[in-house]
């Protein structure tokens, strides 16, 4: 195979040729492709499917849209994986949208399911024994758990940024949120027609051009300022 491969110019990756001597022996090598919009191209995870030579029919892609993350073709490929098998993908954030989820489907596959998984961008990421021994999986683990944690380190420093810059803006006077709708000259006749019954909050709203919250809101703290003045 690799004389095969070398000849026609094109040299396999190590990690390939592991994968389709896997594949010989009866377990099945699957790849994973997803993108985050269904006008997003697969090609560039797809390409790097190539070295694998993974069927058509064990490639299972996903296009998702906005917040839908249901991932029907990711559903039926762990349906079909079973102990032994190996799921390959291009980077490890193609397995979820954050590392909480991530690790979640990394110990569903190798846990669970008893699959293994190869990261063609990260290459220790690959939980496949090594000499008959648990190395893989034990390297795979601890480096997952390494990103994990400085994921959410880097997360937890994010915020805490956000708060301080937020603290400190409104040490200085900035104030955050839509600006604050100042009462018109109306408002009074408005308000004393829906105390009489005259007309109803909807149509006093649609006068002013406000919306009825923020109406209810002006004739709660102006009821509040006459209880004060008493």
């Amino acid at each position: 195979m690799k004389e095969r491969e070398m000849k026609s110019g094109r040299e396999i990756h190590p990690a390939a040729f592991t994968a389709l001597r896997r594949d010989r022996m009866g377990m099945r090598i699957y790849g994973y492709v997803r993108v985050s919009s269904k006008d997003q191209n697969e090609a560039r995870q797809l390409i790097a499917l190539e070295p694998y030579h993974i069927p058509s029919d064990r490639v299972f892609v996903d296009k998702q849209s906005g917040k839908d993350f249901e991932r029907p073709q990711y559903q039926k490929l762990l349906k079909r994986i079973r102990p032994g098998d190996l799921i390959v993908v291009k980077s490890i954030d193609r397995l979820g949208r954050n590392y909480e989820e991530i690790l979640e489907q990394w110990r569903v596959i190798t846990k669970k399911l008893k699959a293994d998984i190869l990261v063609i961008d990260m290459p220790l990421l690959d939980t496949r024994s090594r000499g008959g021994d648990l190395t893989g999986t034990f390297i795979s683990d601890l480096v997952l758990q390494i990103l994990s944690y400085v994921a959410q380190t880097e997360r937890e420093n994010i915020r805490q940024r956000q708060q301080e810059g937020i603290r400190a803006a409104r040490e200085k006077g900035i104030k955050f949120g839509r600006p604050r709708i100042e009462k018109t000259a109306e408002f009074d006749t408005v308000r004393r027609m829906i105390l009489k019954k005259e007309t109803t909050v909807k149509s006093g709203a649609e006068y002013l051009g406000i919306s009825s919250r923020t109406l209810k809101r002006w004739m709660d703290e102006e009821e509040e300022e006459q209880e004060k003045r008493k």
